[in-house]
């Protein structure tokens, strides 16, 4: 049996402190690790502890990193429960996000979009993912 692999998902920002403030506060997300002028590079991993996947900030040291190229460009959380839902939106509001309509109409049937100060958008799902 092979193992399963655990997903990284990453992406650039020029204000690594920043934005992993407020995926910590509006996510609820932990810092898993981080790295300080790696190849000029510096990043944060954030996610939960032992899940199989977590978030990578980066940002490389002399270099704009820009934004999201499309309103495509999405992160994913599914939250079932209505109530935890409605205070994880709300968390997201105060931690700096901005709600935006869904590009997508899917999403916006099953939930609210949000997007960060780089101009990328988590959608907080109130729906369970069918395996």
């Amino acid at each position: 049996m092979m193992p399963v692999p655990i997903v990284r998902f990453a992406r650039p920002t020029d204000d690594l402190d920043a934005l992993a403030l407020q995926y910590r506060e509006g996510l609820g997300l932990s810092e898993l690790g981080h790295f300080t002028d790696h190849a000029g590079f510096d990043g944060v991993m954030l996610g939960h502890p032992g899940q199989g996947w977590h978030l990578e900030f980066t940002h490389e040291r002399g270099q704009r990193a820009g934004g999201a190229a499309s309103p495509e460009h999405l992160f994913v959380l599914y939250v079932p429960d209505a109530d935890d839902w409605r205070s994880r939106c709300e968390r997201a509001l105060a931690a700096g996000f901005e709600e935006v309509s869904a590009h997508n109409p899917y999403w916006a049937d099953r939930g609210r979009t949000f997007v960060d100060r780089d101009g990328y958008r988590v959608v907080l799902a109130n729906a369970v993912w069918q395996r």
